[in-house]
């Protein structure tokens, strides 16, 4: 039943003079309210025929066209069916036509009075690809070719070439169509169409500045996307050309307090367990107050409380209004109420008017935040463009921050590479020095005993003791190796248990004395009482920390110095153990550089001391394991040293609780 031919090139082969006309779909809605306006204004009008296209664009009028239907005989509304609409009869008749139909792409208006006639007759522009433009949008911009009119021969053919297309659809109807093409007279008459053009003019007017207003928002639309990506990109330009937080603040704050005409703008960095901050980047738009070197609470300020609840931009629009900044509403809490009442110290003290904070955040965790103040009697309502705006900005300087973390963060790791290569080029050192030496004296010894066999007794003796004694210095060296990778790699099982801490210094003295038993060594004191507390501990690794202690404080001390053990309880949970010596004593900066792993006081291959530089190493990793701390305190060069350590006391020898805040493993017979 699709016809297809459209009504207006069937109306311009009938009329040839026609000419057609360009319009937009706004100007087409205009036209066609202002004409149903006359037909509402005024009375006995004959025939209505409109042709709405899609459904939807008539339930947009429906309501008109029942006031309509009350002023005219006949009214007619034709449409492509879409959910409901179809051919029935009511307060008027409405006409459903295939999709299919070129009326689907046509906009129809036909009026005919007495005294009264006008008509528009407009196809939907075609595209070049043959289809049309928007058929289904609702675009202002959507085109239009057609004829307005109000000849009445014009108005009468438009008409007649419409009824015909409803007889097509609606054939029941021929006999009322039949009456209506009647009543279409082409016949002028005197005062015809003296219409007042009032309506048409107030429908074109208005939506000329409906037309302007929707532009004029479009401009302000896209000035606003502008001011955004040219603070987005200054700002990130700040980032690109430096990594440091203070220069992008800088910038930032400037930007965003000149963009957004504020009385104050302050960027800073925080986090949320601080109680408050330093103003160190601020923008000034008005005679106001500068924060700048002042302290800014946080623990206490309301606005900040309620970001850190919500993880979300939070404003005031009035500080004088607001109820939760109100010191007498209440219905707030007691905590509440005193936030409140710093809350208004703040407003009052800076003259806050408008109040707006946005966090910075990344990852969940704060970062900073940027505020922004209006002061005096400014009021200022946020828009949604410039929340946004500042939103944009804070995500930007959040950027920034991780960017700066990342860049301190690859700086440390650089300097623990570096540190790393130091450790290897000594450990390079150390083992060349250490291992090739008495491998060295061990193969000529050897060497010597071999290829001298009458060598005298007594040098024989020489040679084999130098042998053995080089043998077990690379053994020890080894040992150390051994002891902190498997200290360091966790691998070690602490045998817990609680005993006297005199045993372990008897222990640890009579060991040392066996090993040293052809040194001089310096006086040694242990100031230990049997009356101290049971330790929970590792009685082994214990002996082997105070072994290694006491071996540096005597290879670094004169034989006619002095090294005191003594011990003493740290409060009640800890004892504390001193190894102090009258030696060559320790420089402050290098207090905590001693307990590096190959650090040699004197070099790692010049020094006048054995030793792998091992040894505090070591004794730091067993006493971190033991569940303790170990430090070192010295006055200076040649003025003793000190080294402490602590381990956890027993609570109860029949309840034995392992104190282990390290978990390490090991086997008991790797130290040897």
């Amino acid at each position: 039943m699709s016809n297809p031919t459209s009504v207006l090139e069937d109306l311009l082969r009938e009329l040839p003079d026609l000419r057609t006309q360009i319009y937009f779909k706004s100007s087409l809605t205009a036209l066609s309210h202002a004409m149903e306006d006359q037909v509402l204004a005024g009375v006995n009008t004959s025939l209505v025929i409109a042709s709405f296209q899609r459904e939807r664009f008539y339930r947009q009028e429906a309501h008109r066209y029942l006031r309509i239907s009350e002023r005219a005989e006949q009214v007619y509304v034709l449409a492509a069916p879409e959910t409901d609409f179809a051919n029935r009869s009511s307060q008027y008749e409405t006409v459903a036509f295939e999709p299919r139909d070129t009326l689907a792409q046509e906009w129809h208006l036909v009026v005919v009075g007495p005294r009264y006639a006008a008509c528009l007759i407009c196809k939907e522009r075609q595209t070049s690809t043959g289809e049309s433009a928007t058929p289904l949008a609702t675009d202002q911009a959507r085109r239009f070719e057609g004829v307005w009119t109000f000849d009445r021969r014009t108005v009468c053919k438009a008409a007649e070439l419409l009824l015909d297309r409803i007889l097509v659809y609606r054939p029941e109807l021929k006999h009322k169509i039949t009456h209506a093409k009647a009543g279409l007279s082409t016949e002028v008459r005197t005062g015809f169409n003296n219409l007042d053009p009032e309506p048409f003019a107030e429908r074109l007017v208005t939506y000329l500045q409906a037309g302007q207003y929707k532009l004029l928002k479009a401009y302000r639309s896209i000035a606003a996307q502008e001011r955004k990506e040219r603070l987005v990109n200054s700002i990130t330009a700040a980032i690109r050309r430096s990594l440091n937080p203070d220069e992008i603040f800088k910038v930032a704050v400037q930007e965003l307090g000149q963009a957004l005409r504020v009385c104050r703008c302050l960027i800073y960095r925080c986090k949320e367990t601080d109680t408050s901050v330093t103003i160190q980047h601020e923008y000034l738009g008005a005679a106001v107050d500068s924060l700048v070197g002042q302290e800014w609470p946080l623990q206490h300020n309301p606005l900040f409380q309620e970001v850190l609840q919500r993880q979300e931009r939070v404003y005031v629009d009035d500080t004088h209004a607001d109820p939760w900044l109100l010191e007498n509403n209440q219905q707030i809490s007691a905590q509440r109420l005193r936030s409140s009442s710093a809350g208004i110290s703040l407003v009052q003290h800076w003259q806050i008017q408008s109040w707006l904070m946005v966090p910075v955040i990344h990852q969940s965790r704060l970062l900073g935040i940027v505020e922004l103040h209006n002061c005096r009697a400014t009021l200022h309502e946020w828009t949604d463009a410039e929340l946004d705006l500042v939103e944009a900005i804070a995500t930007q300087v959040g950027v920034a921050l991780i960017q700066a973390e990342a860049y301190a963060n690859l700086e440390d790791l650089n300097q623990q590479l570096e540190a790393l290569d130091r450790t290897r080029a000594n450990l390079i050192a150390i083992t060349g020095h250490e291992l090739r030496t008495p491998l060295s004296t061990i193969q000529v010894c050897l060497e010597s005993l071999a290829s001298e066999p009458d060598m005298p007794t007594e040098l024989r003796q020489v040679m084999l003791n130098t042998a053995l004694s080089d043998g077990e210095r690379m053994r020890k060296l080894i040992q150390d190796f051994l002891t902190l990778s498997e200290l360091e790699s966790g691998r070690v099982k602490w045998h817990l248990e609680a005993l006297p801490l005199k045993e372990c210094v008897d222990l640890a003295l009579s060991s040392m004395r066996a090993r040293q038993l052809h040194n001089e060594l310096p006086k040694i004191v242990a100031n230990v009482s049997p009356d101290l507390p049971l330790v929970q501990t590792d009685g082994e690794w214990v002996v082997e920390i105070l072994s290694k202690l006491l071996d540096n404080a005597c290879k670094f001390t004169n034989p006619n110095g002095q090294v005191t053990i003594r011990a003493n309880p740290n409060g009640n949970q800890m004892l504390e153990v001193t190894v102090a010596d009258t030696g060559r004593g320790i420089e402050s900066k290098r207090l905590e550089t001693v307990f590096d792993r190959f650090y040699q006081e004197e070099g790692a291959l010049r020094r006048t001391t054995g030793g792998t530089g091992l040894g505090l190493a070591i004794c730091r990793q067993i006493v971190t394991g033991l569940g303790g701390r170990i430090w070192a305190e010295s006055d200076g060069k040649d003025k003793g040293s000190e080294f402490h350590f602590t381990i956890p006391i027993s609570q109860n020898e029949s309840n034995k609780q392992p104190v282990t805040p390290a978990k390490k493993t090991r086997s008991r017979g790797a130290r040897g």
